[in-house]
């Protein structure tokens, strides 16, 4: 297990300007805590003010379960060693990346962060790589792996916690990766969970409004989001990156920031970008584009369906090309791939005259929109677009309006449901949607989010399209801080049973 001894401790709070007081050569430390309950002997507990409590309340309780040091920014009475910083968040970063010996130093870091499209790009990314004979690992919204890993395994957060990140990084270094490709949220770049890891390649896919819950305004959610490109400019990494979106309206914000180290490119369907489109068409079933770059020409077809996709796949070549892979095997690998679970996925039983359903992580007003018009780009003429989606509670309720708004205007008929309700009256966030919708014709409400899936198949005839929206990949509903068991994929199968056997041909 690794161990800070007492000099790499002093040496840590003496860049940290921080106050170390008690601690004598003896002082060693094997374990970063932040909950007082996982408190074991040898740990460091780290007083970080949470959502709901305060770590500073625990002390007490992290020095009788045997803490070795208590790491705060509040002068605490006590008689055990304390490190007091300006900082704790920082603090905790810093010792993470000193326990596991700098993991990311040794490894090519790809971050990648934006409102949307972060999960397909890095798993576009991870699959490249490791088709053209790199080893790389994933970090992301439904969980981590290594190549020796086919699954998905699971993480708390979509940027884990500093000490878990870089317990993950080093395992990965041990599975001799060479690379690793994670989604960089903007509460991970705001509390500093990602501080000190050295970034070799950093992409922007968009920015628009989420998470105004946390950030309160549109400037903290975009300036935290930068951090990332910031970062880049201390990194000790050779041949760094930044990639951006250059249709974005703030691609320049980011750019400015990245100092002569770091070679800049953009994306995009604007003839300014470095990649961009030369022509796409949704013909049989595929994506069929043609891009320019820098590397030359590059045509191919794919199953990902919808221009938000095609924005994500330029972010994985530009990644890719970087890295130096072939314009050949990057082609290959995206004429074969499949896809991201929850992502514009299809659901189907395989039954004559099913319609086609398609579940969907979009929980955002821009995401919403760029799978409802992807959606309606594919149906047949004559069929119907039917939409069932919810907002989550204790959640920016600004957007439910707005997604409302877009539903009625895009969609045929709109089944307005609960999503993660959390500790908010599902009925009282069912009340906000509604408020942006104008007409309530064809809208129909139904709390049950599992009814409402059958209601909308059942509804829908062969060749309509029914695209539940909000929870994709999920297999939860978090209900008054309870965890129920819930997948729109398996609500969506066991309609489509349930439907067709009752007699559809």
């Amino acid at each position: 297990m690794p161990e800070l001894s007492h000099d790499l401790i002093k040496e840590l709070a003496k860049r940290l300007n921080g106050e170390l007081c008690g601690a004598n050569e003896g002082l060693s430390v094997s374990r970063l805590i932040y909950d007082s309950r996982k408190v074991v002997p040898g740990s460091a507990f780290f007083c970080i003010p949470g959502e709901r409590t305060d770590g500073n309340q625990y002390v007490a309780d992290a020095i009788k379960s045997g803490a070795s040091l208590i790491v705060t920014e509040q002068k605490q009475d006590i008689s055990s060693p304390i490190l007091i910083v300006n900082d704790v968040r920082q603090a905790l970063a810093d010792f993470a990346d000193a326990l596991y010996d700098h993991p990311s130093k040794n490894i090519r870091l790809i971050g990648v962060t934006g409102t949307n499209g972060k999960t397909t790009t890095t798993h576009l990314i991870e699959r490249i790589l490791n088709k053209a004979g790199n080893r790389a690992g994933l970090i992301g919204t439904l969980g981590f792996r290594t190549p020796d890993f086919s699954e998905m395994q699971e993480a708390k957060h979509t940027t884990p916690q500093a000490p878990e990140l870089q317990e993950m990084l080093t395992s990965m270094l041990g599975s001799k990766c060479s690379h690793v490709t994670m989604e960089v949220s903007s509460h991970s770049l705001a509390l500093k969970r990602v501080a000190g890891c050295n970034f070799a390649i950093a992409i922007l896919s968009n920015i628009t409004q989420d998470h105004l819950d946390f950030h309160k305004t549109m400037d903290h959610y975009w300036r935290s989001k930068r951090i990332l490109f910031e970062s880049l400019n201390e990194s000790c990494q050779p041949n760094k990156l930044a990639l951006v979106n250059l249709d974005d309206h703030l691609a320049n914000e980011f750019l400015a920031v990245c100092n002569s180290s770091v070679r800049k490119l953009t994306y995009g369907f604007s003839e300014a970008a470095d990649i961009q489109v030369v022509s796409h068409e949704w013909r049989e079933g595929r994506n069929h584009i043609k891009l320019a770059t820098p590397y030359g020409e590059m045509s191919f077809s794919m199953r990902l369906a919808g221009k938000f996709n095609i924005y994500n796949v330029m972010a994985a070549i530009g990644a890719c090309l970087h890295e130096g892979i072939s314009k050949e095997q990057i082609v290959q690998t995206l004429t074969e791939f499949d896809g991201v679970p929850g992502r514009f996925e299809t659901v189907s039983i395989g039954a004559h005259g099913e319609p086609l359903c398609i579940v969907d992580y979009a929980h955002t007003p821009d995401g919403l929109e760029n799978v409802l018009r992807t959606a309606a780009g594919i149906r047949k003429d004559g069929s119907k677009l039917i939409c069932v989606f919810g907002c989550g509670g204790d959640r920016d309720p600004s957007k439910r309006p707005q997604m409302g708004e877009i539903a009625e205007n895009l969609a045929d008929f709109v089944f307005v449901t609960s999503d993660n309700p959390r500790t908010e009256n599902p009925q009282e966030i069912i009340a906000h949607i509604l408020t942006g919708i104008k007409r309530m014709k064809n809208v129909e409400v139904e709390a049950d989010r599992a009814k409402a899936i059958k209601m909308a198949v059942a509804q829908a005839k062969p060749g309509d399209i029914v695209l539940v929206a909000g929870k994709g990949h999920e297999d939860y509903q978090l209900i008054m801080n309870e965890v129920f068991p819930f997948d729109d994929r398996i609500e969506v199968r066991k309609a489509l049973e349930s439907t067709l056997g009752a007699g559809r041909s």
